[in-house]
């Protein structure tokens, strides 16, 4: 079974089409890196499939589960981590994550906190923190439930070079396990080293979905520009 299946995926705002049309299947153990320019859609398309945006048409499936008849049971197979994540500022990251688990049912909180290595700050105020410790906290409470699906929208923002080569290696080791995961990133290099496939939007349409090993000698970037600019002409025309 699939890990992720979206199918013909369109959001409308009036006259403005944010997503369009798109087809996307990820498999359990595979990390996929999700690029596109600024406004392409690629937020938008992770809201949807963490069931913040309702779909103007499509279907969602995760974990075997339609997101938009069960929401509540499709969440129970995720981690998410969005672009600005919320969290509450007068509790420790400790607590924070407790209370997770709490409504998850289960969790390995010490591991979770081992990964992120928060260390003595796990007990600190949230409030206190930097970006940079905030972004930890929601990546521990991301994982902290083992999910079958981790979807990260820029979760690498903030944070410094140890912790973000830590964190790399870590989504590997949850691939190998069997978690799906999605990265969505707009540093080229870090999705062509760690990505099994990179999946491109442009204009809310998918333009390229490759495999690491199809590049043929071309950089990421190189067939980024490739496909965004023949986007752009398609759209101009």
């Amino acid at each position: 079974m699939s890990a992720i299946i979206i199918k013909n995926l369109e959001k409308r705002y009036g006259r403005v089409v944010a997503v369009d049309g798109i087809d996307l299947k990820v498999e359990p153990g595979e990390l996929v890196a999700f690029i596109g320019p600024n406004g392409a859609g690629k937020s938008t398309t992770l809201k949807m499939l963490t069931g913040q945006l309702i779909p103007t048409s499509g279907a969602i499936e995760l974990g075997g589960v339609d997101v938009l008849l069960e929401p509540g049971r499709a969440r129970e197979k995720m981690g998410y981590v969005p672009e600005e994540p919320a969290l509450y500022d007068y509790l420790t990251a400790r607590e924070f994550l407790e209370f997770v688990v709490s409504v998850r049912g289960e969790g390995d909180i010490e591991s979770a906190l081992e990964f992120t290595q928060l260390g003595e700050d796990a007990d600190r105020l949230i409030r206190e923190y930097s970006q940079g410790m905030k972004r930890k906290t929601a990546l521990a409470a991301a994982v902290v439930s083992k999910p079958e699906v981790l979807i990260l929208d820029e979760a690498l923002n903030g944070l410094d070079p140890p912790s973000a080569v830590r964190v790399k290696r870590y989504l590997r080791s949850m691939c190998d396990s069997g978690t799906a995961v999605i990265l969505s990133t707009h540093v080229l290099d870090t999705a062509e080293r760690i990505a099994d496939r990179v999946v491109m939007i442009s204009s809310g349409k998918i333009v390229a979905d490759v495999c690491a090993e199809e590049l043929h000698g071309q950089t990421l970037e190189q067939v980024f520009l490739e496909r965004i600019g023949q986007t752009d002409e398609r759209s101009s025309s």
